[in-house]
């Protein structure tokens, strides 16, 4: 069952469900909220902290990037906490090569980077959607 809210994608994590998996269906429940309410009621909830601080910081980066990149008019005040932010640096790219870290660091958005979180330009887009005019595939 894809969780309701963040916080419910956090505690399937936590009863071990993949980390990708849960955030992903979280993400595809975010975006088929029909109104900016219903999106933010997604997001409004505090997700339980976790023993993981690159999941704690990563579900903090998510709630802010979300509200503020589908302009929902506020961030969740919990997002800001200090147990939302990371102490070294997370390159979330396996093994990165020193030019990889390097773009990761300017190519973060700010949701990201100020957690310590260092990830691609456009962290949480979904390869679904309506395909552009004149795609004829079937």
């Amino acid at each position: 069952m894809r969780p309701q809210t963040l916080a419910d994608a956090v505690e399937r994590i936590q009863s071990g469900v993949s980390m990708d998996v849960a955030l992903a269906e979280f993400i595809d429940t975010f975006d088929l909220a029909p109104t900016n309410e219903a999106k933010y009621a997604t997001i409004d909830q505090e997700p339980p902290l976790t023993q993981d601080q690159k999941l704690n910081a990563l579900v903090g980066a998510m709630a802010e990037y979300l509200a503020k990149n589908r302009r929902l008019g506020r961030v969740p005040p919990w997002a800001g906490g200090s147990a939302r932010r990371l102490a070294e640096p997370w390159f979330t790219t396996a093994s990165p090569s020193p030019g990889m870290r390097e773009y990761l660091t300017f190519a973060s958005p700010a949701e990201f980077a100020s957690r310590n979180i260092f990830t691609e330009e456009r962290p949480l887009r979904r390869a679904r959607g309506p395909r552009p005019q004149g795609d004829e595939r079937k």
